[in-house]
């Protein structure tokens, strides 16, 4: 498969853009923040550069867009798909293929939204917990919301989704491309269990505010998923 005929099937990750919250990194889960000016301009040029027709995110080859309903994300689905987005002017994606579900919603922080990782690791501590190594969402979850079990659970459900879509069509007989609207910590857990890593799994992964991530196939076989470390892009029209 070359990257640019797009045969197989892809999932794309949209990150929303930057928030308040994201500048310090404070935990945002439920919290409905708004996009800065920042981050509307970070996913402006995110979908100018390359969502529209003949660009990597074609909205023709889109089966479903699957977005979390939080503020930040809706606002970004909108910059990435909808009139603010002047290359989608008469190819707007069919409403009826748009979703708006808890199940890329973003990590439930419990009592630890709002907080940074430094204040996290130190009320932790006055509590007696991690005395031999450090707090880490991957293995610890966070207590009064999701554990690390409880967000693959869901994030698995929704990967037997996608994947249930996108089996028929491996090899290119019509286009079946997903996009998930979410959010950093959200869509870097999806990305592990695609590729069937445990949450705890060490893998580093970076997703700026507004950035697009690719997952795929490896050979058109819906049992070898995969994720592109680099890919060509279609021209500009």
């Amino acid at each position: 498969m070359s990257d640019l005929d797009a045969t197989t099937p892809r999932v794309f990750l949209a990150r929303h853009g930057e928030t308040e919250w994201t500048k310090n990194g404070r935990f945002t889960g439920k919290t409905d923040l708004s996009l800065t000016a920042n981050g509307a301009t970070q996913v402006a040029g995110t979908a100018a550069q390359l969502v529209g027709p003949g660009r990597l995110i074609d909205p023709v080859r889109l089966a479903r867009v699957i977005v979390s309903p939080r503020h930040r994300a809706r606002q970004t689905f909108q910059l990435l798909f909808g009139e603010e987005n002047a290359n989608n002017h008469g190819h707007a994606v069919d409403e009826a293929k748009v979703t708006f579900t808890e199940s890329i919603a973003e990590w439930d922080y419990g009592d630890y939204e709002g907080l940074v990782v430094s204040e996290i690791r130190a009320c932790r501590k006055e509590k007696g917990l991690d005395g031999e190594r450090a707090w880490d969402i991957w293995r610890d979850g966070c207590e009064g919301g999701e554990s690390a079990e409880q967000v693959a659970d869901r994030l698995d459900a929704l990967v037997s989704e996608i994947r249930a879509i996108q089996q028929p069509y491996m090899n290119g007989e019509q286009p079946v491309d997903v996009v998930l609207v979410a959010h950093g910590h959200i869509l870097r857990a999806f990305v592990k269990r695609w590729l069937r890593y445990p949450l705890e799994a060490q893998l580093p992964m970076m997703l700026s505010p507004g950035g697009i991530g690719v997952l795929s196939y490896r050979n058109h076989d819906v049992n070898e998923p995969a994720f592109f470390i680099g890919m060509s892009l279609p021209p500009q029209q």
